[in-house]
């Protein structure tokens, strides 16, 4: 197996180094732009049968790749690779959208930044059509006895598991925003979060979200011990809560509530707290853009979906809809 020093070059690690320090990427994006651009430099090196016709994908280097070969680097070699993905990988839109951005970030970073390229291969380079999906969501009445599921059992962790799931369905936080909430961060009525790009932003907390967050607070407290002791929410190790205990918590309590844990996911819930609030408290979508934390309010618009219910009362609305023959 190759080490990491085969599969990288140095302007690779100095462009990954300048994502993380300068522009605050989280670790889960950078392990995706090392992954995109690794698959690319190795399609290049096959695709110019730079290495043995027989090697298998996996393990062709790329430590070799320097400023010349970046140089060399041609739209045309851009739109192969999108071909490669699509028709050898399968590859769908999103992911071909995403290794595209990747791609124009990295390339613009070698000629903005390091001045290695004087034009950018990836300036012209257009990323495919994406069908745009409506986002999943819980119901009022699912969101309801997703709560129910957990409300009624009293022990020490599931009232944490309670106010997890509280905290989601009300405030619409990211699950690695709430895995990182520390016990200092919440203020009363307001709770500070770290959410994409180290952006701090300030969660209003409704009278559900303070509700659930004393009783646990009270259980909280009197975990003596705790090796992570500014974490808000804490394992039955008293270690920080991890992302997927996170995700095994929530699908424990859809399947109480007969939610379809194929269809439905902790995202999910973020999906479902922006609908909630869209849809019945009429929260307009500037308003919803700083509560979720977009950047774009494009973003956010994915959220001011109607439904069929929505749609048959605005047509019955129609001040003609009373007038028949």
């Amino acid at each position: 197996m190759s080490n990491i020093n085969e599969l990288s070059f140095p302007e690779l690690e100095k462009y990954i180094g300048y994502m993380q320090a300068i522009r605050g990427r989280s670790p889960l994006t950078v392990k995706e732009y090392r992954y995109d651009l690794i698959m690319f430099f190795r399609f290049i090196k096959r695709e110019r049968k730079l290495v043995d016709k027989d090697q298998p994908f996996n393990d062709i280097l790329i430590s070799d790749v320097d400023s010349s070969f970046i140089r060399s680097i041609t739209l045309d070699d851009m739109y192969s690779f999108v071909t490669y993905l699509s028709v050898e990988r399968k590859s769908s839109s999103a992911t071909r959208s995403r290794k595209i951005a990747s791609l124009k970030s990295f390339f613009h970073y070698l000629k903005s930044k390091q001045r290695i390229i004087d034009e950018d291969p990836t300036a012209e380079l257009e990323s495919p059509k994406q069908s745009r999906k409506l986002p999943r969501y819980l119901t009022l009445e699912e969101s309801k006895n997703l709560l129910s599921a957990a409300a009624d059992i009293q022990e020490d962790q599931y009232q944490r598991d309670y106010c997890i799931l509280t905290m989601f369905l009300n405030c619409g936080m990211r699950l690695s925003e709430l895995v990182n909430v520390n016990i200092r961060d919440i203020n009363e009525d307001t709770l500070k979060v770290t959410g994409k790009g180290s952006k701090e932003r300030t969660i209003y907390l409704n009278s559900a979200c303070i509700s659930a967050l004393s009783d646990w607070l009270t259980i909280r407290h009197n975990i003596r011990m705790a090796r992570d002791k500014d974490a808000l929410f804490v394992s039955r190790q008293k270690r920080r809560i991890s992302n997927k205990q996170v995700q095994l918590i929530v699908k424990k309590y859809m399947r109480n509530a007969g939610i379809d844990t194929s269809r439905y996911s902790v995202h999910k819930l973020r999906h479902t707290a922006a609908t909630l609030m869209y849809k019945y408290g009429k929260v307009d979508i500037r308003s919803l853009q700083q509560i979720l934390g977009h950047e774009s309010i494009s973003t956010t618009e994915i959220y001011t979906h109607t439904d069929s219910d929505q749609l048959h009362t605005a047509v019955e609305s129609n001040p003609l809809a009373g007038i028949r023959k």
